[in-house]
């Protein structure tokens, strides 16, 4: 018979997939599994014979991880094999105030293909399921000690596993358990249209993250195959941003990858400000990190400033990211460069 798997249940649900008759050992197990515990022989609050049957018929975790790199930085990045033998990768970030951030993901691969992504190379396997979510969370902390973030910036594109996020956020936000403040949570996309509706009427509330990259229609169709659809388009993306803000009072983050002599002059930094003219959004600039395989090139520094000067003088609230984890292919749009590697 299959074990149950516990990561990916909430206390009633393992009460009741388990059988047991006293419905707050579902509650006990459950805080012991957010507590980061792998093993029901450390489940001392439980009978001998209680664990001697949760061995029997369930485990805690359907992943293990298969390897561990760690960047000079202080960027860590596991790669976690599932139990089909597909693949994902999770990173740990710190940053200079020495808050770490788990940056998760939520498929095996992607299906979005934007050109300067290394996991868009990869294809989709599948999406993951809400209990391999949260089971990345809980090997990080495993290594780090609490963490203070999680985002869903991974492999994958959140809005094509709207249903696993929210599982998996309801199990790290219940105050049963990890009790992770849904103000701590940000989720990623590169421009679903109506992902973002759905996430704003049906919620949970989160923190937004919008992959803009570019303002100018032609070029983040060839960046982007997302936008080539009328329902994603640039116009229809800025209502569905505008939308989110209102509906949840939450200031939407637009990321853009600067890529050399591709989205970095002057008429791409006149494109964004008036992209973003009348809305209350932070513009977060991130120099592309390098994958070989692909056809572009670092911005030059001087490249960059000009850009930041450009969107600052037009009073644009922007932030230039700090690329970490690059010795590991742990930088934003380099995951799965390994895995790549190891099916070629």
């Amino acid at each position: 018979m299959e074990k149950i798997v516990l990561s990916g249940l909430l206390p009633e649900e393992i009460s009741d997939k388990l059988g047991l008759e006293q419905k707050f050992r579902g509650s006990q197990i459950f805080k012991w599994i957010s507590s980061g515990v792998t093993s029901f022989d450390d489940m001392t609050n439980l009978s001998l014979d209680l664990r001697n049957r949760l061995r029997d018929s369930a485990i805690i975790y359907s992943s293990v991880v298969s390897n561990v790199l760690k960047d000079p930085d202080g960027t860590i990045k596991l790669q976690i094999t599932l139990s089909d033998k597909n693949a994902v990768e999770t990173v740990l970030l710190t940053d200079r105030e020495g808050r770490k951030t788990a940056c998760v993901s939520c498929q095996a691969g992607c299906a979005m293909k934007c050109a300067f992504c290394q996991t868009g190379t990869l294809g989709l396997a599948r999406s993951l399921e809400p209990g391999e979510i949260v089971e990345q969370f809980l090997y990080l902390e495993q290594i780090a000690g609490t963490l203070d973030n999680i985002v869903f910036m991974g492999m994958g594109e959140p809005m094509q596993n709207l249903g696993g996020i929210r599982r998996a956020v309801e199990i790290l936000t219940s105050k049963n358990g990890r009790a992770l403040s849904s103000k701590r949570i940000t989720l990623s996309t590169c421009g679903i249209v109506k992902g973002i509706y759905d996430l704003a009427d049906n919620g949970p509330s989160l923190r937004l993250a919008v992959s803009l990259t570019t303002a100018n229609e032609d070029l983040r169709r060839e960046l982007m195959p997302v936008s080539s659809s009328k329902e994603n388009s640039l116009s229809e993306l800025k209502k569905a941003i505008a939308y989110y803000a209102e509906k949840t009072g939450k200031r939407v983050t637009l990321e853009a990858a600067l890529l050399h002599n591709k989205n970095t002059d002057d008429q791409s930094a006149e494109n964004l400000i008036n992209f973003v003219r009348g809305m209350d959004v932070n513009v977060n600039l991130i120099p592309w990190n390098p994958v070989s395989t692909l056809p572009f090139e670092e911005p030059s520094k001087n490249e960059v400033s000009h850009f930041v000067e450009k969107l600052e003088r037009a009073k644009v609230n922007v932030t230039l990211r700090t690329r970490r984890g690059r010795k590991i292919g742990g930088a934003c749009g380099q995951l799965g460069r390994a895995l790549k590697n190891q099916t070629e």
